[in-house]
């Protein structure tokens, strides 16, 4: 993992020296919005209309946040109106980059071999992380957002295509309150365990992780999904980081006090979100594991992959039958 310095790449990993040994996450840079008809969004300028065959994802099928978008694009019709890219599992010296891994594309747009070169083409001045998902438009030769949630949220109401509506207005307070809490301490709770470089960071971490994946394990009891008897936003956000815990998160990432496997409803739920239409496709327990065990040195010097678990998201769940 690296960054951009005024459009210079950078070899570096995260400084948790000044934070007490605490993983912090910057904010994404790139918030511009596509829209309907092309108004401004909630940030950034105007100017980005949904068109089919205008936009391009760059994703990693490792990435969980890259994962929401691959999720929302499926679930809302959208495969053949949004193209992708798909880079390498293997995050090196160069960051993310274009690789030969089954499952890895080209850079259809730019025939770059790093996804830095990407964000060079959008700012050769750019400085930041260099990360994925990236929304880049065609018409105007610019990248549009690397935020994973607001895409998320493009990919649902800018379109007008089928599919669920991911966020619909009688539930909007809910799933935020929900977003905010899975974020700080499922989404982003792995990772400020696996990158803690102090006990206390990482213990900490670890127990609001386990408390909300408790909470949630009991709110499941009582419906299908999050928000009851609609699939939402929260349950794509979610089960990004479930489907990646017992493959990674518990080993890698030292989550292991349960497995989403010793949770009832958790693990039902995660099977039952897997059924349903095209997320199964956006799987790749492949590139998952490759990523995390091969890309982060520090955690895993020896970058062996694990052989196991032996997991099987397609085997049957109870929810349906429980809910309706």
């Amino acid at each position: 993992m690296g960054l951009l310095v005024d459009g210079v790449w950078r070899d570096q990993w995260y400084d948790t020296a000044a934070s007490g040994g605490r993983f912090e996450r910057k904010a994404s840079t790139f918030r511009n919005w596509v829209t309907a008809d092309g108004a401004p969004g909630p940030t950034g300028e105007g100017g980005f209309r949904a068109e089919a065959g205008r936009y391009h994802l760059y994703v990693s099928l490792a990435c969980p946040w890259a994962h929401r978008t691959l999720i929302g694009r499926a679930l809302k019709g959208l495969n053949d109106a949004i193209s992708v890219s798909v880079v390498d599992p293997h995050m090196g010296a160069e960051g993310w980059v274009f690789g030969d891994t089954p499952g890895a594309t080209p850079d259809a747009i730019h025939a770059a071999r790093r996804l830095y070169e990407v964000y060079l083409a959008a700012d050769a001045a750019y400085s930041g992380r260099v990360t994925v998902p990236v929304l880049w438009d065609r018409q105007r030769g610019t990248i549009v957002s690397n935020e994973s949630a607001e895409i998320l949220r493009m990919l649902n109401g800018a379109f007008g295509s089928t599919g669920p509506d991911l966020y619909p207005e009688d539930l909007r307070a809910a799933i935020d309150a929900l977003n905010a809490r899975i974020y700080d301490r499922v989404n982003n709770g792995v990772y400020k365990a696996g990158f803690a470089t102090a006990q206390d960071a990482y213990a900490g971490a670890c127990e609001a992780l386990f408390d909300e994946l408790d909470a949630l394990e009991e709110r499941l009891d009582r419906g299908r999904f999050l928000c009851g008897a609609r699939l939402t936003e929260a349950d794509v956000r979610l089960f990004t980081t479930l489907v990646r815990f017992d493959a990674v998160y518990v080993g890698h990432f030292k989550c292991n006090r349960r497995r989403i496997d010793d949770y009832p409803n958790l693990s039902h739920y995660m099977r039952d979100l897997y059924a349903h239409p095209g997320v199964a496709p956006t799987v790749n327990l492949l590139h998952i594991k490759r990523h995390y065990y091969e890309s982060h040195p520090t955690i895993n010097p020896t970058r062996i992959v694990p052989l196991g678990p032996d997991l099987d998201f397609s085997a049957p769940n109870d929810r349906a039958l429980r809910f309706g």
